[in-house]
């Protein structure tokens, strides 16, 4: 059984978990043909080891603070910090205390057809 994700319309909570950080897992809220979005939770001293990913790719820290490996540099994000990575670059991942953070992948560049969806053209 798959989990439910968001549909059109729907509102995502991405408030910071706060109390239920550290007994919370990573959940996907949404996946189209285009876009995921995904709340990643890393506990204090986990990491994601090296990885990449095919699309564009940001990735925005909701709480707690993580460690990124990329582009041959190491950066600490912390709550309300983001960061962008284009399709394919190897990064890691490794949380200095426990973290949430906000993962947005765009998965196939959609093509710009001029209008909003039910537009008239």
């Amino acid at each position: 059984m798959s989990l439910p994700h968001a549909a059109s319309g729907d509102l995502i909570n991405i408030a910071p978990l706060g109390d239920q950080l550290e007994s919370a897992v990573s959940t996907a809220f949404l996946k189209t043909e285009h876009l995921e979005l995904m709340r990643l939770v890393l506990q204090a001293g986990k990491s994601m080891p090296e990885h990449w990913v095919e699309g564009d790719v940001t990735l925005q820290c909701l709480e707690g603070s993580i460690e990124l490996e990329a582009h041959g540099k190491r950066q600490t994000l912390g709550p309300g910090q983001m960061v962008y990575l284009a399709p394919k670059v190897p990064h890691a991942l490794h949380a200095r205390d426990n973290a949430s953070v906000l993962m947005t992948v765009l998965l196939n560049r959609p093509v710009n057809t001029g209008g909003p969806a039910g537009s008239k053209p």
